[in-house]
């Protein structure tokens, strides 16, 4: 394991004794079971969020115009569903990635 600061890097063998250990892996059924409610008493009970506010209304997107690179991630289907009903929504996601990053440059 490696870290520096908040971030900390576990190979995949570190990953799996971790979860076999401590049990930290995702239990999804007990997820799919939580009301909305929940999910966000949850959220805004992880320390991880305290600072974490986004006034939304007054976001703004910005297109970025640097060569990408190819990313492979999972992503909830309904999030991924409401972006691709929006034309240029790759260019949207990376917009809102991008803005997300500049206000959190200094963490």
């Amino acid at each position: 394991m490696a870290g520096k600061g908040r971030i900390v890097e576990y190979t995949d063998k570190e990953l799996a004794e971790l979860v076999n250990r401590e049990g930290t892996g995702p239990d999804w059924k007990k997820a799919g079971r939580m009301t909305q409610a929940e999910v966000e008493a949850q959220a805004a009970a992880d320390p991880d969020e305290t600072d974490m506010v986004v006034d939304w209304e007054k976001a703004t997107v910005e297109m970025p115009r640097l060569p990408k690179a190819v990313l492979n991630m999972r992503i909830d289907r309904d999030v991924l569903d409401w972006f691709r009903r929006q034309a240029g929504y790759q260019t949207r996601i990376n917009a809102i990635l991008r803005a997300y990053m500049k206000a959190h440059k200094d963490h």
